[in-house]
Order: structure tokens, then sequence, then C-alpha cells
């Protein structure tokens, strides 16, 4: 069983310090589309995604693959998410364990474990999903790699980043 080591510290000194995931669902016409998202919680950068017509068991593994493509592997690194069947998977834990990063697993049944993403979840489908109704799959794709890739990464400010973009604060950061 993986302990539940986050503690509620949604915050990181540095980057590739802290990540969260979760997985969250859009509706489209043709059916569910699911979301699943890593967060770097230094910068609230998304650094890794991946979508999925059905909730496969790859989908979490997918999204950690990416973040690790983008971020390369970290020196020291917790990794928060929910217990959700896609986190436990072999495939998934062995890319954990590979990379030298630490899990840490929210307290069943509390939402506010894992607030950050949560906070995320309801950011994208407020400000994004709620005015846009997707025909397709494909459209809603679309769609999402540009709200997380173009707009939240890129053009959304942040109060927790004193107004800045999640590239800018880590932009910031590096030149400091």
């Amino acid at each position: 069983m993986v302990e539940y080591r986050l503690l509620r510290r949604f915050w990181a000194e540095v980057p590739n310090q802290r990540w969260a995931g979760d997985i969250t669902y859009i509706s489209t016409a043709e059916g569910w589309l699911y979301l699943s998202v890593i967060m770097d919680l230094f910068s609230r950068m998304i650094v890794g995604w991946s979508m999925n017509g059905s909730p496969t068991r790859s989908l979490a593994t997918e999204a950690l693959e990416m973040a690790l493509g983008r971020r390369g592997k970290p020196a020291k690194l917790m990794l928060h998410t929910d217990q959700g069947v896609q986190y436990r998977t072999a495939n998934y834990q062995a890319l954990l364990t590979s990379n030298g990063i630490e899990p840490s697993t929210r307290r069943k049944g509390n939402c506010l474990d894992n607030a950050a993403m949560e906070s995320f979840f309801h950011t994208l489908k407020t400000e994004h999903v709620g005015h846009c109704r997707h025909l397709t799959r494909q459209q809603a794709r679309q769609s999402l790699f540009d709200y997380i890739e173009v707009f939240y990464n890129r053009q959304r400010r942040h109060s927790y980043l004193d107004y800045m973009t999640p590239f800018e604060y880590e932009q910031r950061d590096a030149v400091s």
C-alpha cells in the first residue's frame, strides 16, 4: 500500500520536486473522453497528459511517460495521485521505480488530499469545457490540447504564481 506522503503540501521549491496526477472525463456526443494529467506543483505547469475514449490501464502511464520525456529523469521527485486502478498497474509502478519516483497516494474518499488537481479540473471545466460542445472525441482532443498547451501553460495567469503563467514562472526561476 502506497502511503499518503504529500500531506497537502501543494507547493515545491524547485521544478520536478513534487508532481500531482489525476484523471477526469469529458462528455462528447460520441461518449466520454478520459483525460489523465500530471502537474508540476512548483509552477502549476501541466507536464504530461494523455487522452483515450475509455479509462484504459495505460492512460496514466502514457501521461507519466510524456512528463518524463519532457522533463527528463528527476533527481528527487514525489508523484501524488489517487488510488485509481490506473495508478496501481505493474507498468505504472515499474515506471515509477525505474525513474526513482517516490509515490504518494491520497486517502480514500478525501478529495482535499489532491486539491491542486481538483482545482485544475474545476478550472478546465469552468473556463473551457463548459463553453464547448464537442461533437466528436477528436474535436475534444484538439480542444483540450489547445487549452492545456497553448492557453493554460503559456497564457493563463495564476494568482498563486504572482499573476504569471506557468511558463513565465518557470522561465523566471531558470534565470534567477
